[in-house]
């Protein structure tokens, strides 16, 4: 993890907010005997924890998957209605998070890059960031739906149609994407390391630096990896290797929910 992907109040302040939460949480775990993780076993080896993740897969209707977080700004059967004309692994989600915040130039190249790409897709924008090029919607109107706010995540992502999701490697949407069966392009905030190097579910979208910064990716690194991840060569291999990880993850959810009551 590089210095530049922490957030930028760690190195602005002596006692920032978050230096304060980091400290806090540190002398939590080490005066704990065991931690509840939303995670897998087999994810975090030799910690003392009890493992109840990925905790999504405890919502089985349609209503509370989408009620996961806040009021979606899009109902969900129009998101459904919108995928299910569409051909397996055809569409590209594209959201990065509560935390995640684009400036406007970079919005444009990844708005360039996915008109390029000519792959359907769904991306959530937040409304205060929501500066895309003029003409942008008008053009990719049926290719392409922009939901302005939340968005019912997991519904969207365990949809057949849904072929890849652009993230931010937040822990949450890492988890909920690996439970879809869904591989991804790696846009890190924090780390994408497991789902690039030891899961093998992710393309990295090279970046060295984070969207706060003046760097931008642009729309050429963009569209490759959009490209790479539906259609390259090992997209079939990739697909299939998230659809594994989510059957096993499954079987995993159950047996941790199970030993930690029983406990």
């Amino acid at each position: 993890m590089s210095r530049l992907q922490f957030p930028e109040d760690i190195w602005k302040y002596k006692e920032s907010v978050w230096k304060r939460k980091l400290k806090q949480i540190r002398e939590a775990e080490l005066n704990s005997y065991e931690v509840i993780v939303n995670s897998f076993d087999e994810n975090e080896m030799g910690r003392g924890a009890w493992h109840i993740g990925p905790v999504s897969l405890c919502n089985r209707s349609t209503k509370d998957k989408a009620q996961r977080g806040k009021q979606p700004a899009v109902d969900e059967h129009k998101c459904l209605r919108w995928l299910d004309p569409r051909k397996p692994h055809s569409v590209i989600y594209i959201c990065f998070g509560s935390t995640g915040k684009a400036i406007g130039p970079q919005l444009n190249e990844i708005a360039m890059a996915l008109e390029a790409s000519e792959q359907a897709f769904i991306w959530v924008v937040k409304n205060q960031d929501c500066h895309l090029p003029p003409g942008f919607e008008q053009r990719m109107e049926g290719k392409g739906l922009i939901i302005k706010g939340w968005a019912p995540q997991v519904l969207i992502l365990e949809h057949e149609p849904i072929g890849a999701f652009v993230m931010h490697c937040g822990w949450n949407s890492t988890l909920e994407s690996i439970s879809a069966g869904k591989p991804m392009v790696t846009w890190p905030y924090y780390n994408e390391k497991l789902v690039t190097q030891i899961l093998k579910n992710g393309v990295p979208k090279k970046c060295s630096k984070t969207f706060t910064t003046d760097y931008l990716v642009k729309q050429e690194t963009i569209e490759k990896a959009l490209r790479n991840i539906m259609m390259g060569d090992g997209a079939k291999e990739m697909r299939h290797g998230a659809k594994s990880l989510k059957e096993w993850h499954g079987r995993q959810s159950t047996k941790g929910v199970h030993e930690f009551i029983t406990l």
